[in-house]
């Protein structure tokens, strides 16, 4: 276990999430009122966001059931494009349709936030919050540690997944291969900074998610501050970890 979770008298979840109540009764799943919400969202490191090169025509849009009908064909896209890394480059054991790829976490209670470059995708993640249901899943995290999800192991975290409207689970996190060595790192700082935006007007304070291995070298690169939750693992052949991410680190 990280030796930051191993704080005298408290348990793993309690040196995760100081500020949260044991996940029951009402706490849980209230959802933090958006007119709470008063912060401005910056960057953590400015010198960074200003040595990065220019994306130019790269958009980041914000997309959910709701307004998907504003985005054109976009959605299809992005899920054409996840199918082309999970499923084509990755050889993950995921859902495919009519050549897109997808899974029971891309409901109404998700938004996805994607790059995109003259009509061609560029990144993507999925958000959903932790208060999430949908027949029997929940958020994919909390559903590997109640044993629904063949692919990841029940051990994933070194607590109990949390049920929290300030708690958001960060999920598909790409970068299509299209994009030149040279501009992935502002493509990653752009698709966190969309991430962070995002969960936080919706009323979150940290982001759960599972992301590669190597996530503490591009987290240091882009300035993204995050806590190792759980320990290593494979899925279908990619070594990846659970991480925590404070987003109120990136508020003033």
């Amino acid at each position: 276990m990280d030796q930051s979770l191993r704080l005298a008298g408290a348990s793993p979840a309690s040196a995760a999430f100081p500020e949260l109540e044991p996940a029951t009764g009402r706490a849980a799943t209230e959802v933090a009122p958006k007119s709470r919400v008063r912060h401005k969202f910056r960057l953590p490191v400015r010198s960074l966001h200003q040595k990065l090169p220019s994306l130019g025509n790269v958009h980041s849009s914000v997309m959910s059931f709701r307004n998907i009908h504003e985005h054109g064909t976009l959605l299809t896209k992005y899920l054409e494009a996840r199918k082309s890394i999970f499923i084509d480059t990755l050889h993950w054991n995921v859902s495919e349709a009519e050549g897109m790829e997808f899974d029971q976490y891309d409901t109404p209670a998700c938004q996805w936030v994607v790059l995109h470059q003259f009509g061609e995708i560029v990144g993507g993640v999925r958000l959903l919050p932790t208060t999430a249901k949908c027949g029997i899943y929940s958020y994919m995290l909390r559903d590997a540690q109640r044993g629904l999800l063949d692919s990841i192991p029940t051990d994933v975290l070194f607590f109990e997944a949390p049920v929290r409207a300030n708690v958001w689970e960060a999920s598909r996190f790409f970068i299509a291969e299209t994009v030149p060595a040279a501009r992935r790192l502002s493509v990653q700082h752009m698709l966190f900074e969309g991430m962070a935006r995002t969960a936080y007007q919706n009323g979150a304070t940290s982001i759960l998610g599972i992301v590669p291995a190597v996530w503490s070298r591009w987290a240091r690169r882009i300035g993204a501050g995050a806590t190792p939750v759980g320990s290593k693992f494979s899925i279908d052949g990619a070594a990846s970890q659970p991480v925590l991410f404070n987003i109120r680190g990136y508020l003033s």
